[in-house]
């Protein structure tokens, strides 16, 4: 098993999963710094070999008013420093970059959201394929009670995932999203006791990592580019071009073998 350390980030691959671990005390702020190591870890999960996987899960000291805290959002410190710099739209077009960057990643993500996630930490909920969260825990975009607005996404993906008149009642009012009311509008695909969160996102990543990698990056692309087109007709185009890539995968050969010769396949990612 090897480890990968960084100041606000601990990943460890096992199973073919790197499982990342996000620790800034007290509620894990979406500072730049942490940011720019979040790029790192990307990067480095993305060019391991040991990766098939990535689940990210918050540190066990992030804690807050006795509620367990996932993230509570942009550092509000750094973004009240380019508020009055006039750099406010670079500020935030960097982190709407990155988290975009999570949404297309080529190897499934899974969020284990073991504590509750607001603003910036709801809008990087979003961007993960995955997401089990604890029955206790909840979502939300409180921007609106500071007077702006959600600057990561939440403009556009609450709406996309929710429809847009329960996004907009959560957005305008800030509510928060309770868990019931998160897996109900497919915000998340699993709410589970605190205690079963990150085994339930790991259950999942290590079955996932037995799989065909090839396919699972064309699934992923063939749902983000299909589902921004205009019509289905449309996307059924992107769907052909990705079936075709597919099939000429030595993987592909080798789950047809598989399933001819009665046994389990071994997938290479080829």
């Amino acid at each position: 098993m090897a480890v990968g350390k960084y100041e606000f980030f601990m990943v460890k691959y096992e199973d073919g999963v790197a499982l990342v671990t996000m620790s800034r005390p007290p509620v894990n702020a979406l500072s730049q710094a942490l940011l720019t190591e979040l790029k790192g870890v990307l990067d480095e999960v993305e060019k391991s070999p040991e990766a098939r996987v990535m689940v990210l899960v918050s540190g066990e000291d992030i804690r807050t008013r006795s509620r367990k805290m996932f993230c509570g959002g942009a550092d509000i410190s750094e973004f009240g420093q380019a508020w009055s710099s006039g750099t406010t739209g670079e500020f935030i077009a960097r982190g709407q970059k990155l988290l975009t960057r999570i949404e297309r990643f080529p190897k499934v993500t899974i969020l284990a959201l073991n504590g509750s996630a607001f603003g910036g930490g709801t809008e990087m909920a979003m961007c993960f394929h995955l997401r089990v969260m604890a029955d206790d825990a909840e979502l939300g975009q409180p921007e609106v009670k500071l007077a702006i607005i959600p600057g990561y996404g939440g403009t556009q993906r609450l709406p996309r995932f929710m429809g847009e008149t329960p996004a907009l009642y959560y957005m305008l009012t800030g509510d928060p999203i309770p868990a019931q009311e998160a897996l109900k509008h497919g915000l998340v695909n699993f709410i589970v006791p605190l205690a079963e969160v990150l085994p339930k996102a790991l259950e999942i990543a290590k079955r996932l990592a037995q799989g065909a990698p090839v396919a699972q990056r064309l699934i992923l692309e063939a749902v983000h580019e299909g589902t921004s087109r205009s019509c289905t007709d449309r996307g059924l185009e992107v769907e052909l071009k990705k079936m075709e890539e597919v099939t000429k995968s030595e993987d592909a050969v080798e789950g047809a073998m598989a399933f001819m010769q009665k046994r389990p396949p071994a997938f290479q990612g080829k």
